[in-house]
C-alpha cells in the first residue's frame, strides 16, 4: 500500500476549510474497510486515505506547525499501512463496562495470535502484530495488525480465541474496497 506522502498534506488552514467535505469521504471509506466480529470487536482496514485523514486530524487537534512534528506523525501512521500484498488493520476491542473490558483485556492476552483473514478456499492468514501492545498482563483495546494476503482479498474476518469465536462474511463491496487497495501501487 502506498504511503502518505507529506506534499498530500493540507497546511491548517486549507484543511479546516476543507474538512467537512474530507469527513464524509473518509466515513464512508471507512464504512465499507469496518468489519464487526463476535460482537466486541471491530477492524478497520486501513488505506492511504484514512491515514492521511488520521494525519491531519492529528495536525489540527494539536496545532502542528513544525516539519519535524509532521514528518514523526507522518512515519508513525504509515506504519499502520501493510506493505506489497497486506492490509492493515487498527483493531478495537470495544467493551463499554470499564471493569469488564479491564477483565477481558487481561484474560485475552493471546487474542492477537488467534485473529484471522480468510482467503477464498479457506486459508486462514494469521497477523503480524505489535508486541509492545500487549504487555505481560494486558492487551490494548487497539491492536495494529498486518496481515499478509499475498495479495488476495479476503472473504472473511474471524477470531478463534476460546471463549471468543466468531466470524464475519465479507459483503462485495467491502472485498471490491479491499481489492482496490491491494491493487494500489506502494511507493
Amino acid at each position: 500500500m502506498r504511503p502518505v506522502r507529506r506534499e498530500e498534506l493540507l497546511e491548517l488552514a486549507m484543511y479546516e476549510r476543507s474538512r467537512a467535505e474530507i469527513r464524509t469521504a473518509i466515513l464512508e471509506a471507512k464504512r465499507r474497510r469496518r468489519v464487526h466480529v463476535a460482537g466486541v470487536l471491530t477492524f478497520l482496514f486501513e488505506n492511504t486515505a484514512t491515514i492521511r485523514y488520521q494525519i491531519q486530524e492529528m495536525m489540527r487537534a494539536e496545532h502542528m506547525a513544525k516539519e519535524e512534528d509532521i514528518r514523526h506523525e507522518l512515519e508513525t501512521y504509515n506504519e499502520l499501512l501493510g506493505g506489497q500484498g497486506e492490509l492493515g488493520v487498527s483493531l478495537l476491542i470495544e467493551i463499554p463496562e470499564p471493569e469488564q473490558r479491564d477483565a477481558k483485556l487481561r484474560a485475552w492476552t493471546a487474542l492477537p495470535s488467534h485473529l484471522y483473514l480468510e482467503l477464498p478456499g479457506g486459508e486462514r492468514i494469521r497477523p503480524r502484530f505489535d508486541p509492545r501492545q500487549v504487555g505481560d498482563d494486558r492487551l490494548s483495546s487497539v491492536q495494529y495488525l498486518k496481515f499478509d494476503v499475498r495479495g488476495t482479498p479476503p472473504v472473511a474476518v474471524g477470531v478463534d480465541l476460546p471463549g471468543l469465536e466468531g466470524r464475519t462474511e465479507l459483503d462485495a463491496e467491502q472485498r471490491d474496497a479491499l481489492a482496490q487497495d491491494l491493487a494500489q501501487e506502494p511507493g
